[in-house]
């Protein structure tokens, strides 16, 4: 069964560090743009950041420019993001997604993603 499971969300206080985790399941990475989107309640899903396979482009929300970090590790099939700075407007549901032989520029249909991992900001 194809599917990818996030991991390492959490609460965390405002100006705190967290590193979510996306690991895909009966597919390798290699050939995949991985992104990560999140949805905060009554909001809609924001893409926030997208590596292309190899690393080679990378894009970013403008909401989480210079805070966050988008990186991948293709022999464990692992995407991550590291998020810092983190404000209470973080707080959302946070999912990744694949796309094989995506760049991350223009328009996407993302074959895979995963159920999401829950990060809450707040004193």
């Amino acid at each position: 069964q194809l599917h990818l499971v996030e991991s390492g969300g959490g609460l965390v206080q405002p100006g705190g560090s967290l590193k979510v985790s996306c690991v895909t399941s009966g597919f390798t990475l290699y050939n995949d743009a991985i992104a990560w989107f999140r949805q905060a309640p009554g909001k809609e899903r924001e893409e926030i950041a997208c590596m292309s396979a190899g690393g080679s482009n990378i894009r970013y929300a403008d909401s989480v420019k210079g805070r966050f970090t988008i990186s991948r590790d293709d022999a464990k099939n692992t995407g991550y993001l590291q998020m810092n700075s983190l404000k209470p407007e973080d707080t959302a549901s946070y999912f990744c997604a694949t796309a094989v032989y995506y760049d991350c520029s223009g328009p996407a249909e993302y074959d895979f993603w995963g159920e999401g991992t829950q990060v809450t900001v707040s004193s």
